[in-house]
């Protein structure tokens, strides 16, 4: 069974039957009236529409597409602004891991391993700059992607910004800081980000972290892998909260 769907009435039927949408390829050229259709669709779903040449939904499949493919997600998205309440009613010290540009498939997969064995309440992923749930992501993170809540959100700053007023302490993980993350508390409600391995965490999401924390590196190689960065500090939040 393929995890797409093709075709302008096709991908349209699929959105508003309630399929999980995990992005649509659509031509750069399109500008048909079933294009303005497809977008007055998407229009308040959750939905990343990617201007793509041609030729690329042409590699994925050769039938009649019309420019235009969906792609299935084989889960379903969740909200962290209807999550963090959630933990809050039930008692709960929020653990959230935030994922900023981290688009290999392999490291997301293994994060989510990590998050699923640590007890993290969430993943949270951009809507645009995220590596896809797919067979790939699922597979490496040994079927923790289709058990923990992940958040896709279209506004990674305003979710931060949320969180900050919902009482999380948001902590970056940066090379560059000077504080060490043995050095901190993790015991309050907590969301951890970590950035993309070439480029890190964003200015803008940086700006609004409570604490910036880096891990010593003793050897000649500059950084780590955010999989396992990422480890590091989310069971050294675990070791500090089970006390």
């Amino acid at each position: 069974m393929n995890n797409y769907v093709f075709g302008f009435r096709a991908v349209i039927e699929a959105i508003e039957s309630g399929k999980e949408i995990e992005k649509i390829y659509l031509k750069k050229d399109a500008q048909s009236d079933l294009a303005k259709e497809l977008y007055a669709t998407v229009k308040g779903h959750n939905i990343p529409v990617i201007r793509v040449p041609v030729e690329k939904i042409d590699r994925i499949t050769k039938k009649n597409h019309q420019g235009v493919i969906a792609f299935i997600s084989p889960i379903e998205y969740q909200q962290i602004t209807q999550i963090i309440p959630q933990l809050y009613e039930d008692a709960k010290n929020p653990f959230i891991v935030i994922l900023d540009g981290v688009t290999d498939v392999r490291n997301f997969g293994a994060i989510a391993r990590t998050c699923e064995c640590a007890g993290v309440d969430a993943i949270v992923i951009s809507q645009t700059d995220s590596a896809p749930v797919n067979a790939d992501a699922i597979k490496t993170s040994a079927g923790a992607l289709l058990t923990i809540p992940v958040c896709r959100e279209h506004n990674l700053e305003y979710i931060v910004n949320f969180l900050k007023e919902s009482g999380v302490k948001i902590i970056a993980a940066s090379e560059k800081a000077t504080q060490s993350y043995t050095d901190i508390s993790y015991n309050e409600p907590i969301a951890i980000v970590m950035g993309a391995e070439d480029k890190g965490i964003s200015s803008e999401i940086m700006e609004l972290c409570d604490e910036k924390v880096s891990i010593p590196i003793l050897g000649n190689i500059q950084s780590l892998n955010v999989s396992v960065a990422a480890g590091i500090l989310i069971y050294e939040a675990v070791r500090n909260r089970s006390y």
